[in-house]
Order: structure tokens, then sequence, then C-alpha cells
């Protein structure tokens, strides 16, 4: 099985399942391998979740394609990917989580992949139903970039981005980008 350390690697089992953080690695976004708290942060039994696409993971279809091209594009470049996002868990409640990636090839970026993920859930919480759009500015924004790269990153016009952004205040209830970023993260940890 993939990631079945030698026996005399008995430490390097016990430090991957027992990790204070979910790990996984994955092979063409199937998660092959996963830890008991990558799986438990989602709501899953280890023996449900391996073996299973990461879609299930996503709150759309859209999304984990989305998210799969952004993430696959930056690998090729460095090996590496990292975000905030917002994921589904096993009971249909969307949370924000933060992840990190490690290609083992570069070249093929999705062909294994070791990859974090922390819950936010206690410092960050979904208050407001959003659309994928909004979900996908939000996370952005969280990050201090602007409208003008989110308009790149996400390919639609800073206009555009903005009308999200306006959208975005509104229903947080805020009154301006300071207090929504604020109302995003949460409290700092």
């Amino acid at each position: 099985m993939l990631l079945d350390f030698p026996e005399t690697d008995v430490h390097a089992t016990l430090a991957f399942d027992m990790a204070p953080v979910g790990l996984c690695v994955s092979e063409h976004r199937i998660i092959r391998r996963c830890n008991r708290k990558f799986a438990s942060i989602f709501g899953y039994s280890v023996e449900e979740i391996e073996g299973q696409s990461f879609a299930m993971l996503y709150p759309s279809q859209s999304e984990f394609v989305r998210i799969g091209e952004l993430s696959q594009a930056r690998m090729r470049i460095s090996g590496q990917y990292a975000d905030d996002r917002i994921m589904r868990r096993k009971s249909g409640q969307l949370s924000w989580f933060h992840s990190a990636g490690q290609s083992m090839d570069p070249a093929s970026p999705f062909e294994r992949v070791v990859w974090m993920f922390e819950d936010l859930e206690t410092t960050r919480q979904v208050t407001v139903s959003l659309t994928a759009r909004e979900r996908d500015v939000a996370s952005l924004l969280v990050t201090g970039a602007s409208a003008k790269t989110i308009a790149r990153t996400l390919g639609l016009s800073p206009r555009t981005v903005e009308h999200y952004r306006t959208r975005l205040i509104n229903k947080h209830d805020v009154r301006t980008t300071s207090e929504l970023i604020s109302r995003l993260v949460g409290p700092v940890r």
C-alpha cells in the first residue's frame, strides 16, 4: 500500500498516523492514504474516505475543478500549493480549512501529492450562505489580494470583483472591506 513504511521505520508510520493536523497522500486527486485527524475533521472514518475523490469534500464540482486547475498550475512552478478554502464536511456543513500540498513531481503535479489540512472552524466560521463565486472572492480577499489580482486569478474583470466584494459586504452586514476581512478571518488565534 502507498506510504507503508518499512517495519524498521515504525516512527514514520506513527508520526503520520498521530499527527495533530490532517495529512493525506493523493494520487490524481484520489485520497490514497490519510491519517485519523484528516478523516475526522471532515466527519469520516479513515475507511470511508480512503480511495475516494477529493471532489466529495468540495462545495461544488465547479470549485473542485477550479481549485484543481489553480493548484496544478502553481505546483508546476514550485511543486507547492497552499490556500484557505471553504470545504464540505460529511454532514454537508461548509467550513473554512487551510490546506498545503507538496507534489512529488512538479512535471506531473497530481501524480502524487502530500497534503496537510487544518480545520479553521473555531476561528473562522461560515456564517452566511455564499455562492460559489462569492466563496472564490472571499477566499482571495482574506489573503490580502487586490481586486486586480483577484480578477486575474479568477478570470474576471476588476469591476466584477468589486461587485462581488460589495455583495459580500452587504451579506456580512459590514461597511468596509477591512471589516469584511475581519469577519471572514475571525478572531486572531
